[in-house]
């Protein structure tokens, strides 16, 4: 199994850096993504044919992951935009630390901080996915 990209312009990070005032999900980064899965789906299929004693199986995880950042609610999320370590918006890693603090339910957030899913968030892409 090989994963695709998920909506780089949507993770709380980009939506700080690039995605204006209102943090909106940054369109050409998206874009960006499709831009490799289609590349990567093409080379799959490329090897597929290439090596049949094989089966390799491009994952999409691009659409999965926009509706879960889209649609929150649907998946019993509340936060979509930012992250629940640090203040959500430009932490990762060693600035989510015990001086920073969490949010109180890391349950209610799709990111755990700028970049990566919650738990929560991977358990139902999985769900989905498999």
């Amino acid at each position: 199994m090989v994963f695709g990209i998920r909506p780089a312009g949507c993770v709380p990070s980009q939506r700080t850096l690039a995605g204006g005032k209102s943090r909106a999900c940054v369109e050409e980064y998206n874009e960006c993504s499709q831009l490799v899965n289609s590349k990567l789906s093409a080379e799959i299929d490329y090897l597929n044919n290439k090596l049949p004693q094989y089966i390799i199986v491009c994952v999409d995880i691009y659409n999965p992951f926009l509706d879960l950042i889209q649609n929150p609610q649907n998946y019993g999320f509340e936060v979509a935009d930012k992250g629940c370590c640090g203040t959500g918006v430009i932490d990762v890693t060693f600035l989510c630390n015990k001086y920073t603090g969490t949010c109180p339910d890391h349950n209610k957030y799709v990111f755990w901080d700028n970049f990566l899913p919650t738990g929560s968030a991977y358990r139902i892409l999985v769900h989905q996915i498999l």
